[in-house]
């Protein structure tokens, strides 16, 4: 199989970098952050691809590695949604080659049948390469719960399934173990019913750089996002692939005995009186990570090492599939926080999700980097919609380029 090359040539559309208004809601609990202050735009930009699902992890011989679901790579095609039966889903895998953003190339390795029994869909999350060993994701999602005020044909809102577990290989993608095949088991106790919100959802591991070399003590951290009942202010689509109410964390340390073994995990379930956070075995008591109602989603979290700093990127689907999303930045100094807010882009994309950091494009100085995300989907099914914002943004695999501004000080920068 040959790799996929641009759709286009590079693109520069500002000569400066572009501050993107941060224009949180009033009802915002993080307090600001004083050492990065705004997120900028450099006008550099590409894309690869028009498939999504992309969670690119950094492997010691330098390459990326990622799962991908719903779209092409030169006619390698997957589409994870297995229709009532669940039982035709499939995901993708591929390799990421290149040291500049601008110029990658990016070769499909295969596709793996998923069924999702008992929901219609399986969809692959966070991707972890580490020590020779790829270990990627899948979980559950149902097309249920029609939108309200929305025509019978309209597209409904998916209902996000629990986590199955993680595939691995020890080849580099030629081959694969799953651990889950039929039906869909949860590797965590939830839901609590059939279509019931999940907490632990779509979960995605931390990017602690190159084959995981800045992770504090070993082991792999991993985030994902969902909601709880009862909820005393739901809304449409609460826990979604895109929408939820919390962020939570867990932790493992990574082997092919260890990863599936859902007994050797552990839980954030909050701090104690002296701000250390707490870790349990038992699901029941995780806390959130972070914790506000109608306004969480999908995330990402990579650590910074320049300047010594936890990003994450948090996208809220708001009121529907077929709105903009926001995505807001936090940054704090530990992984568990507390958390502070870098900036609130409202309508990124304008559709923009599964918005990540990678650590590889990080430079020296920690004050820019690459965002890779998808972005647009619905206009894949319903046609144009919005125009791309920032330019760029469309579904497939985007990259821009970004600058951390910041006036106060930030450890290991200059």
């Amino acid at each position: 199989m040959s790799a996929h090359p641009p759709p286009s040539e590079p693109r520069l559309t500002t000569p400066t970098p572009q501050i993107w208004p941060s224009e949180p809601p009033e009802d915002c609990p993080f307090e600001k952050s004083l050492d990065l202050t705004d997120v900028a735009f450099t006008g550099r930009y590409t894309d690869y691809t028009d498939g999504d699902g992309w969670y690119p992890s950094w492997a010691a011989d330098g390459n990326l590695y990622t799962a991908w679901s719903d779209g092409s790579i030169d006619g390698v095609r997957c589409s994870s949604y297995g229709g009532d039966t669940g039982a035709t889903a499939t995901t993708g895998e591929a390799k990421i080659e290149g040291d500049d953003p601008l110029h990658l190339k990016v070769t499909p390795l295969g596709i793996s049948p998923v069924p999702g029994t008992p929901y219609q869909g399986r969809y692959p999350c966070g991707s972890l390469v580490y020590k020779g060993v790829w270990y990627y994701g899948t979980y559950g999602l149902a097309h249920s719960g029609k939108q309200l005020n929305k025509p019978e044909n309209e597209f409904t809102w998916d209902i996000m399934g629990p986590f199955v577990g993680w595939r691995h290989s020890t080849d580099s993608g030629k081959t694969w173990e799953d651990p889950a095949p039929v039906p869909i088991v949860p590797f965590f106790d939830e839901p609590e019913r059939f279509h019931g919100p999940v907490k632990f959802g779509s979960p995605v591991f931390v990017d602690f750089g190159k084959d995981m070399e800045y992770s504090p003590d070993g082991k792999a951290y991993i985030i994902g996002h969902g909601a709880v009942e009862p909820d005393p202010e739901p809304r449409v689509g609460n826990c979604s692939w895109i929408n939820g109410d919390q962020i939570y964390m867990a932790r493992v340390t990574p082997s092919i005995e260890t990863i599936n073994d859902n007994s050797q995990y552990e839980f954030f379930a909050g701090h104690d009186a002296l701000g250390k956070a707490i870790w349990e075995s038992d699901f029941s008591k995780m806390q959130p990570l972070v914790d506000w109602n109608n306004h969480c989603g999908f995330a990402t979290m990579t650590y910074n090492a320049p300047l010594q700093k936890y990003l994450m990127w948090i996208t809220d689907g708001r009121s529907g599939d077929h709105s903009p999303y926001d995505t807001y930045l936090l940054e704090s100094d530990q992984i568990t926080g507390p958390w502070k807010l870098v900036s609130y882009l409202r309508d990124f994309g304008p559709q923009a999700y599964f918005v990540h950091l990678l650590s590889k494009f990080i430079s020296a100085n920690g004050r820019s980097g690459w965002v890779c995300y998808c972005a647009n989907w619905s206009e894949v099914i319903y046609g144009p919609k919005w125009k791309g914002n920032p330019p760029g943004s469309k579904y497939g695999l985007c990259f821009q380029e970004i600058e951390l501004l910041g006036t106060g000080k930030v450890a290991g920068a200059p």
